[in-house]
């Protein structure tokens, strides 16, 4: 399969296990797993072809569980699921990567999840840089995720290292420009 086939394959999974199972006939469980049969027959795949798309998606968006007979996606899910995720203490500092467009509602409002369940934030400045570039010129931020956990903000770590918290309210991070 060549990049472009790949990618295809790879958003159409990504919808089925994030957004609408319904629309190609699945049913995720309460924790996002779906049986890789089900999955395979309505996306009218095979197991080595959906083996290579899991394999090669460059975020780790899917994972199978430890027999390899369900699959679910590892987060950003916009219909409820519960992920089962430990609460786990943060680095000093996490990044979030967005445009200059969305900066006067963040300023004001925090960083919110919007149709998610939850604000995604990177570890690294580079990966924040990436997830930014998807919807125009990047801007990152440096959130003080460990100030927030210190807080009581809850912070969670997915299987593929991108950190989810509920919101980040404008206290804990700086637009660009040093302004708060």
């Amino acid at each position: 399969m060549d990049d472009k086939q790949i990618t295809r394959r790879s958003k159409r999974l990504a919808k089925a296990l994030r957004h609408d199972p319904a629309g190609v006939g699945l049913e995720l469980d309460p924790a996002g797993w779906v049986p890789v049969a089900d999955v395979l027959r309505a996306l009218g795949l095979d197991r080595a072809t959906l083996d290579e798309v899991v394999a090669t998606n460059n975020k780790k968006r899917f994972e199978y569980d430890p027999d390899g007979l369900r699959i679910r996606a590892s987060q950003g899910h916009t219909v409820p699921v519960d992920l089962g995720l430990t609460p786990t203490a943060p680095p000093d500092v996490l990044f979030h990567g967005t445009v200059a467009a969305a900066l006067g509602a963040i300023a004001v409002e925090g960083i919110r999840p919007m149709s998610r369940h939850h604000v995604h934030l990177s570890p690294t400045r580079d990966t924040a840089t990436a997830v930014g570039a998807r919807r125009g010129k990047p801007v990152v931020l440096e959130v003080r995720a460990a100030a927030m956990a210190a807080e009581g903000h809850q912070f969670f770590r997915t299987a593929n290292g991108v950190w989810l918290t509920d919101e980040v309210p404008p206290r804990y991070f700086d637009l660009p420009g040093g302004h708060r």
